[in-house]
């Protein structure tokens, strides 16, 4: 058995290795170079992997689960919040409008009213694994593209709940199957009345929170105070797997618990401690996953069905595709960005695998209908790279707005030295200050939605992936003296700088870093301005707290300026050190403790003490600070 199971690892490892490189080098994504070695290795082409493939993805399936936790780390709850409208709204419409189509369309078919009814709840389901996967790969989360289609992925996973307790509601047999099916899965609110059961389902989410708050994160601070990094892995592990195991105790989706638990645990002091530890182990089940799905088509069932399944494969992509351009247009999506969620959300999704064998058990599909659509979800999931980079290659170019390359290059490469790639709420201000000294910048921005209402209000800016070297060059990247990175994704920025590092070391860079550990990163490339985008602020803050309290204006603007002057210098020193948690938290007190010191004795030396430079008469008129201060 111990054979087996490592002959499987070296199997899918090596797969894995040698496919995705290969599709990387070939510009094609990592999701398709996974699908094509679990394709591979599966059974009906090179046969190294057999039956064993459905458990494996199954257990795979928790690298969904692990992605949908970090999504939620990165979300916080008054955000969350904030998305409801259009989580419900743009999720809602998918959902509701591809389950009317498409059950029209298998009545026409001839199925059977209730197997029509199943199969159009799987295909309104899109792939959270695919669609996610690709959009941080290409570094659009913070796209209108990447929001509206995590808001609708995140509307399907809640819809799960309710679609699973809808299916026995359409057996005519006894329970019998699913028990037998339950000998591995307790479901407990099973047999309790419709009302009861949502009740627990509410105070499971309740659960939910409380546990976040109360007891994961107390517990994580004892587990810190042991110092051994495996056991906070082994943390991050089991509080993902114990929220996944709550929720499907009562029949909700595992992935939507360890996302609420994402949420919760968003503004604890172990964020980043739980999205480093729990990052490879989500990157590595997720691409299990992807093989697993390859390794699912069955090739026999296809041989023996083409023109069905290809037809119906065909049709379902369409069918999705059309809902989802409408739902864009009716958000009013602008061209590119509903090319780009119509296209990556038209395949059918993991959950239908779910949906279809429990449908199967209840005996309303039949093996033939289950093994059809079960090769339909796995060949429309394949499918979904290839149409993506048929849609950026081939569409976007001709129907998306137009990128900077399509501008005048004489305008763009030769009238600015400055490029500020980021217009957000961190790029904008730089912009608005620059322009307003005089200092007029070439402006390069990811979204198009926005690229278009700041050229409303009079900027000028041109849409594009700055990633594209080319991009970049037709920007005049040659003859600029410096690069403002302002992007929100910090992946994005560190890539960014990489690249032009590489290949135009004279250019100055300037970029924008989140935090801390983003800003090492960037130190240790040999990035001398790196800006943490919340330190001056933080400051500022600081400082009209003492104002309030009566410091003097100009003591606390002194002291501002040395507390980031220091701060600033032990981070340079924090960033060539080794990275051992222990090393780390030993350096960075004693970096502390030394600002705190430096700050005390710029006091008692008197520098600020009595330094009147800002308490002229004038200037306590202008600022109405009393003479006394």
């Amino acid at each position: 058995m111990s054979g087996s199971f490592l002959f499987a690892a070296i199997v899918f490892l090596a797969g894995a290795i040698i496919c995705v490189p290969i599709a990387k080098k070939l510009g094609l994504s990592s999701v398709l170079g996974y699908l094509l070695a679990g394709i591979l290795i599966g059974p009906y082409i090179l046969g190294f992997v057999g039956d064993e493939g459905q458990d494996i993805l199954h257990f795979a399936e928790f690298g969904v689960v692990m992605m949908l936790f970090l999504i939620g780390l990165e979300i916080e709850p008054k955000n969350f919040w904030q998305m409801r409208k259009t989580i419900v709204g743009m999720g809602g419409a998918q959902v509701l409008g591809t389950m009317m189509v498409s059950f029209l369309l298998f009545i026409f078919i001839g199925f059977d009213w209730k197997v029509s009814l199943i199969i159009s709840m799987a295909v309104s389901l899109s792939s959270t694994a695919i669609t996610l996967q690709t959009i941080k790969e290409n570094g659009l989360m913070n796209t209108t593209y990447g929001a509206s289609s995590f808001s609708i992925l995140l509307f399907q996973d809640i819809i799960v709940i309710l679609m699973l307790a809808v299916i026995p509601l359409l057996t005519d047999t006894e329970k019998t199957l699913v028990a037998a099916d339950h000998a591995d899965h307790i479901y407990l609110l099973e047999n309790l009345p419709l009302g009861l059961q949502a009740l627990a389902i509410f105070l499971s989410v309740v659960l939910v929170i409380l546990a976040g708050r109360y007891i994961f994160v107390p517990m994580l601070r004892l587990v810190a105070k042991t110092r051994l990094r495996e056991l906070l892995s082994a943390s991050a592990l089991l509080i993902v797997f114990a929220l996944a195991y709550l929720m499907e105790l009562v029949g909700l989706s595992p992935a939507l618990g360890a996302f609420l638990g994402g949420v919760v645990l968003a503004t604890s002091e172990f964020k980043h401690e739980l999205e480093s530890n729990l990052e490879p182990f989500k990157g590595l089940l997720l691409g299990l996953f992807f093989m697993a799905v390859g390794a699912s088509i069955n090739f026999i069932v296809l041989g023996e069905n083409p023109l069905m399944i290809s037809g119906l494969v065909v049709a379902i992509i369409l069918l999705k595709a059309l809902i989802l351009f409408l739902v864009a247009v009716t958000f009013k999506l602008k061209v590119d960005q509903r090319l780009l969620l119509t296209i990556g959300l038209a395949q059918i999704g993991e959950f239908a695998f779910v949906l279809l064998s429990f449908a199967f058990q209840l005996n309303i599909l039949n093996r033939f209908e289950l093994d059809i659509m079960l090769v339909v979800t796995a060949l429309t999931m394949t499918l979904t790279p290839i149409l993506g980079i048929l849609n950026e290659r081939l569409i976007l170019p001709r129907f998306g707005t137009k990128k900077a390359e399509t501008r005048s290059l004489d305008h763009i490469a030769k009238t600015h030295k400055v490029i500020l790639v980021g217009f957000g709420h961190f790029g904008s201000t730089i912009g608005r200050f620059l322009r307003s000294n005089g200092i007029e910048a070439t402006i390069l921005d990811s979204d198009s939605n926005r690229v278009d209402l700041l050229r409303k209000m009079g900027f000028e800016v041109y849409y594009g992936d700055a990633s594209r070297m080319e991009l970049l060059e037709s920007a005049g990247i040659a003859e600029a003296k410096i690069l403002i990175s302002a992007i929100d994704d910090s992946d994005a920025a560190i890539h960014l700088s990489k690249m032009v590092k590489a290949k135009y070391p004279t250019v100055k860079l300037m970029v924008r870093a989140k935090n801390r550990y983003d800003a090492y990163e960037l130190l240790n490339m040999g990035i001398e301005d790196v800006y943490r985008e919340s330190l001056e602020t933080s400051v500022k803050m600081a400082g009209d707290v003492l104002q309030h309290l009566g410091f003097r204006r100009y003591t606390v603007h002194r002291q501002a300026q040395k507390f980031i002057q220091y701060d600033e210098e032990g981070l340079r020193r924090l960033a060539d050190k080794p990275k051992t948690r222990d090393e780390y938290i030993f350096k960075a007190k004693q970096e502390i403790r030394q600002q705190e010191k430096q700050l005390e004795e710029d006091l008692k030396r008197g520098i600020i003490e009595y330094d009147n430079h800002w308490d002229s008469e004038q200037m306590r008129e202008a600022h109405k600070m009393p003479k006394n201060q």
